[in-house]
């Protein structure tokens, strides 16, 4: 993966955390509140998913991204990356590229 690191903070400033588990989730909102961090848990509605059990929860936080990771890292769940912005790719360096093709064999 090139082009930087990804900015997992969201736009109004909070980062989500996806669990497949409510208990997960649960133990995961406990943990951030009882910390002193503002958080919140909801479904989190996937694509072409149509049974609402299948879908997964998602806790929202304004806790800074190391500490919802470790939470992220311990109960199984993942960071929520989609429709954030990356940093912006440095352009690559242009390719040397040959003016005409190459002879291999001698003309003859």
């Amino acid at each position: 993966m090139g082009g930087g690191p990804l900015n997992l903070v969201r736009e109004d400033g909070d980062m989500r955390g996806i669990f497949f588990d409510a208990d997960d989730a649960r133990a995961v909102l406990d943990r951030l509140v009882r910390d002193g961090f503002h958080a919140t848990m909801e479904r989190d509605r996937l694509a072409g998913e149509d049974d609402d059990e299948d879908h997964p929860w998602a806790i929202v936080t304004d806790a800074p991204p190391v500490v919802l990771e470790l939470l992220v890292d311990q109960y199984d769940g993942w960071l929520d990356e989609e429709g954030e912005a990356s940093a912006p790719a440095q352009p690559a360096a242009p390719l040397d590229l040959p003016a005409g093709p190459k002879r291999i064999k001698r003309p003859g």
